[in-house]
């Protein structure tokens, strides 16, 4: 019996810490092949590459594994894997990270680590996106792999519902192990942003994006409140954004007789 393809992206590039410890964990799972930015490419959210030439390029980077760089976006990875790289064989599963930094809450939304397994399940492919809540780049992973590693089996032993993604987000290493996981839904929360002005050396104004993510929520049933409390967080994603509740409400509650004239 042939193992299961697995298709490995991200968004902070082929040679960050997180891609190499995900590599690893597939290895133990089936036949892995990589595509991913030659660059970081955090905060792409779902853009993909028009008007500009894209570059393709094989390395050799994990041991025993095709991989190959691109100059594009996360989703643009997936779409050279889908139609160029693996046109001759359809990958099982598609994942993508392990991210350093949380995309967890409204953090999917600009999120190129969650554009990947998105895309993926556009494509019709059961799709997971993985991420660390710790921004550094020498991030502790070894709390995380036989988490990534049991998720990943009940996928491809589970299969998925079509057209979902599934965004795992990991509290960063502690003092305990990790409790255990939740099935989550997004928590309302959102970057109250600002910029701050600067001027280069020589002179030239300049504006830099800061700010602070406020949590709203006092939920415990979200993925915020998870990963405060030491759980893996697992939030189901769908690419259809129609808020379908509110179709009934603009039919009931819309003037039409002033529409119409």
């Amino acid at each position: 019996m042939s193992k299961p393809l697995i298709l490995v992206s991200n968004d902070d590039g082929i040679t960050s810490k997180g891609i190499r410890v995900l590599v690893s964990v597939m290895k133990k799972l089936g036949d892995v092949v990589v595509v991913a930015p030659d660059s970081p490419q955090s905060g792409m959210g779902h853009a993909i590459t028009i008007g500009e030439t894209l570059r393709l390029e094989e390395v050799d980077i994990f041991d025993g594994v095709k991989a190959y760089k691109s100059s594009g976006t996360p989703a643009d990875c997936v779409k050279l894997a889908k139609h160029y790289v693996m046109k001759d064989r359809s990958p099982d599963l598609i994942v993508s990270g392990i991210n350093h930094g949380s995309n967890t809450s409204i953090s999917v939304l600009y999120s190129g680590t969650m554009s990947a397994a998105i895309e993926g399940a556009m494509e019709g492919y059961p799709s997971i996106g993985f991420s660390l809540c710790d921004f550094s780049s020498k991030a502790e992973f070894s709390h995380v792999e036989e988490w990534v590693e049991k998720i990943t089996r009940q996928v491809l032993k589970k299969g998925m519902t079509k057209g979902i993604a599934l965004n795992v987000n990991f509290p960063p290493k502690q003092n305990e192990a990790i409790k255990g996981l939740k099935i989550c839904r997004q928590a309302e929360a959102k970057w109250q942003e600002e910029f701050d002005e600067r001027f280069d050396p020589n002179g030239r104004k300049y504006l830099w994006l800061a700010g602070n993510f406020v949590n709203f929520d006092k939920g415990e049933d979200n993925d915020e409140w998870a990963i405060a409390n030491n759980y893996v967080s697992i939030v189901p994603c769908q690419y259809d954004l129609t808020a379908h509740h509110a179709i009934t409400q603009i039919n009931k509650e819309w003037d039409w007789d002033d529409l119409k004239k």
